[in-house]
């Protein structure tokens, strides 16, 4: 919209008016370009021949990719600091190959072991696509089965994942699906879920602090509503923060978590014990990260996951 303030007679106003009018002018016109700047525009890219689903800010700032190879257990890696400095994830580590950026493996499905096992025998691709592609929030879906030792498919689970941005932090949410082909049973065991794994390397500045206060091998097998992992990430003056928010309509909510030694962080309900899905039912799981840098703010996290509660 643009603001003709030339269209009165400049001789007729008093001084101090007039002024007053150009003030007013600039300060209407800063708004607007601040709102612009607030509104930040994401699109969604799919490379067929890669193998890829990217999320670009403003059309050439990546975010974060997420893979979809047909026999790999579907992962996202890279995910960038929301000001663009630093990869924030980290992709098979000497200390643990199976650990492959952010992604969902069960352990002893059936016997099974899918966290540890992220290739082909375990892993079968059904379809990776987007749903929303441009605007200020963009989401995609993957499907894939998890396939028994004879082949046949035991689980189908669909990742249902959107990204939008509030207040220079990024929020990436997850609707884990879980579709029983057959009975299944998810074993006991201190692992299995959704799991974060960013840069480590002994003597790392970094920690884990959940929403009880617990730190680092405090929070391990710890139940909590959310667990936030900062790291110094290189080529940075402040940390790096991944939180994971548990969603109170997910089952046995607020979830242990899984710390592990070199701080990869994860809520499971296997830690609480075996549980399972019948047949032809379904399991549903909310989790929100907020990617984000700077200074950790209890009080501040505790707000976000207070507003993801009621959604």
């Amino acid at each position: 919209m643009v603001y003709n303030i030339f269209k009165y007679n400049i001789s007729s106003v008093k001084p101090l008016s007039f002024f007053a009018t150009l003030l007013l002018v600039q300060i209407i016109c800063f708004g607007q370009k601040n709102t612009r700047k607030e509104a930040q525009v994401f699109t969604l890219r799919q490379d067929r021949s890669a193998e890829t689903i990217s999320v670009f800010r403003n059309d050439n700032e990546l975010l974060l990719t997420q893979n979809v190879k047909a026999d790999v257990r579907p992962y996202i890696h890279p995910i960038i600091a929301p000001d663009g400095k630093g990869i924030l994830t980290e992709f098979s580590p000497e200390h643990h190959k199976h650990q492959t950026g952010l992604y969902w493996g069960l352990k002893k499905v059936n016997g099974r072991d899918y966290f540890m096992n992220w290739k082909e025998d375990y892993w079968r691709r059904v379809s990776a696509r987007a749903v929303e592609m441009n605007g200020p929030q963009v989401k995609w879906l993957v499907v894939y089965d998890l396939i028994d030792e004879t082949g046949n498919v035991i689980l189908t689970e669909t990742q249902i994942w959107s990204l939008h941005e509030k207040g220079g932090k990024l929020l990436l949410d997850l609707e884990w699906r879980g579709e029983a082909k057959t009975d299944v049973k998810m074993e006991k065991f201190y692992v299995g879920g959704l799991f974060l794994r960013m840069p480590w390397h002994k003597g790392i500045d970094g920690g884990v602090i959940n929403s009880e206060g617990k730190k680092n091998n405090e929070a391990e097998g710890q139940r909590a509503k959310w667990n936030d992992l900062g790291i110094q990430i290189d080529g940075r003056d402040d940390k790096a923060h991944i939180a994971i928010l548990d969603h109170p309509d997910n089952t046995d909510s607020p979830v242990a978590w899984r710390v592990d030694n070199e701080l990869g962080i994860g809520p499971s309900r296997q830690i609480l014990g075996d549980w399972s899905i019948q047949k032809g039912n379904t399991e549903v799981a909310k989790y929100r990260l907020i990617i984000y840098t700077g200074n950790f703010d209890h009080g501040a996290l505790t707000h976000l996951w207070k507003e993801y509660s009621k959604n």
